[in-house]
């Protein structure tokens, strides 16, 4: 793995209304964290699910910025998974090891934003953060890293209990017409591996963490019993979480979400 990389950290989607998605998401049995406004620089919101190592993030724009403006492109075609983030012990080093890999990388950035907590008082959760370009997607995914200096803050023991019972992030399914290449572009982003699994190509984003896989936008329709065109063709279609309490699959927000055993 790059330097400075843990694993994957949380998956960002991206909507055009917040408590709508709030709410769709909470249909599905999740517990989300009050809303949170991050830095005026960012111009953001959000509302996150949060688990045992990792989490997801349903995110919106507040007000238009430089630094959201890959968010407002994506929220301007669709909503839905928009890219993957990875935890990092150090956000500075880590740009600077893209830099010296000749990728421009995007950071560090910080910000902040203030947190209510279960008690009644408020407290204020940090971030930094660094992306790779928006010219290294893959397969339609974006790719940042995340450093968190106030983990209490963010993971609040009440907010990991969920209804439908998932406690981990266990896969994202990336559709795309070449997965082998998408994977490969991937694994060569974070110096990770690639294996294969049928119709999937697979990568690692480190021990204990969620791992991200690439295939025709047919066979994620497949595995999550779906017709092709509920997903997109290219990007973030689908999730795979671990819950003891497996369900059917549900969809919110553009985004099959597919309940397994831990």
């Amino acid at each position: 793995m790059l330097p400075t990389l843990v694993g994957l950290d949380h998956l960002v989607v991206a909507v055009r209304d917040l408590d709508a998605a709030a709410e769709a998401w909470g249909a599905l049995g999740f517990t989300l964290s009050p809303p949170g406004l991050h830095s005026a620089h960012i111009g953001s919101a959000n509302y996150t699910m949060m688990f045992g190592e990792d989490y997801l993030e349903l995110l919106g724009v507040v007000t238009p910025t430089p630094h959201n403006q890959a968010l407002r492109d994506f929220v301007a075609m669709r909503e839905g998974l928009d890219r993957a983030a990875f935890t990092t012990t150090d956000a500075a080093a880590g740009a600077e090891a893209l830099r010296a890999r000749g990728v421009d990388a995007v950071g560090p950035v910080d910000f902040g934003r203030p947190v209510a907590l279960p008690d009644g008082t408020e407290t204020e959760a940090r971030f930094t953060v660094f992306r790779w370009p928006t010219s290294a997607r893959v397969g339609g995914l974006g790719i940042f890293a995340c450093q968190h200096h106030t983990r209490d803050a963010v993971w609040v023991p009440s907010l990991q209990a969920h209804a439908n019972g998932v406690t981990r992030i266990k896969r994202l399914l990336v559709a795309s017409d070449d997965p082998e290449g998408s994977a490969a572009g991937l694994a060569a982003a974070i110096e990770a591996a690639v294996r294969q699994e049928g119709e999937f190509r697979i990568v690692a984003t480190g021990a204990g963490r969620g791992e991200i896989a690439f295939a025709p936008r047919a066979a994620i329709a497949r595995l999550a019993g779906c017709a092709e065109d509920a997903l997109p063709r290219e990007g973030g279609a689908a999730m795979v979480l671990g819950t003891p309490k497996p369900r059917p699959t549900g969809f919110a927000t553009g985004v099959a979400v597919i309940f397994e055993a831990p």
